[in-house]
């Protein structure tokens, strides 16, 4: 009898060569981020050589070379506007030429509203539309296409527990709204490259970077009285999660989203 059943991927009896990400080529954007820098740094520690992607960043520059250093692999620095298509695509080539193929597509990059949807300057409302969502499907599309030429590859999106819930006390109506759009932008694409490639997506909580580092103590200390676990996390405390979409160990995992968030979305 015919079947339409796909032939299963080769599949490791050792959890630790599932996790193994050695010689893969992997892109994050917002790579000299909180988030994405450590990310960056725990798929290194498995092995895999990393293009960091930034914007503005001074010290992208600096903190690749430490990557590399610390953990024997090739780490590289590019800039890149992901608002721009073609500053997206331009890019991508460029980490193509310069380590041979690509694995995987980290899209992280983002930035915060600075108000509700009243008071949003619109340029500013925009300006979170073109980098949060248009520059993550850039990303996306980018990769997909490479990936659907190889037939493998892997997509991850940072989204955010604030896709899931109006998280308070500050109003952001696009940047949550932007968020919700990337979990199912990143369900879509994964039913629509299944054949090639697999899609997930990860929905942080309050994370303790530079992003948050400007917030009011009393705005935080909501924060917390509305989390279970009563703190934001260390950022490295997500390298766990990305390390498993990443990797083989999640070979059998798309369209999934993954919340990080110490219990906030459990209320």
């Amino acid at each position: 009898m015919t079947t339409i059943r796909r032939t299963n991927p080769p599949v490791s009896d050792s959890i630790f060569e599932m996790f193994n990400m050695r010689d893969r080529v992997v892109i994050i954007t917002g790579g000299s981020g909180g988030i994405g820098y450590q990310v960056a740094r725990g798929l290194a520690e498995a092995g895999a050589n990393v293009a960091l992607w930034y914007n503005q960043s001074t010290q992208a520059e600096d903190l690749a070379a430490t990557i590399a250093r610390d953990f024997g692999v090739t780490a590289k620095a590019y800039r890149c506007d992901v608002q721009d298509f073609n500053q997206v695509k331009s890019t991508t080539d460029a980490v193509v030429d310069d380590f041979g193929r690509l694995d995987v597509m980290v899209a992280n990059a983002g930035i915060p509203s600075k108000a509700g949807g009243l008071d949003d300057h619109l340029e500013d409302w925009h300006r979170v539309v073109d980098v949060d969502f248009s520059g993550a499907y850039y990303c996306a599309r980018v990769a997909g296409e490479i990936f659907r030429k190889q037939q493998s590859g892997n997509i991850i999106f940072t989204a955010s527990m604030s896709g899931h819930a109006v998280n308070v006390p500050q109003q952001q109506a696009c940047y949550n709204a932007c968020k919700a759009g990337i979990i199912h932008l990143s369900k879509s694409l994964a039913v629509e490259f299944a054949p090639f490639a697999r899609v997930n997506s990860v929905s942080p909580g309050y994370i303790d970077t530079a992003i948050s580092g400007d917030c009011p103590g009393a705005m935080k200390e909501e924060w917390y009285s509305l989390t279970p676990l009563r703190r934001d996390a260390d950022p490295r405390e997500l390298k766990g999660v990305y390390l498993y979409l990443a990797s083989d160990a999640s070979s059998f995992t798309t369209g999934a989203d993954f919340v990080v968030d110490g219990g906030y979305t459990c209320r």
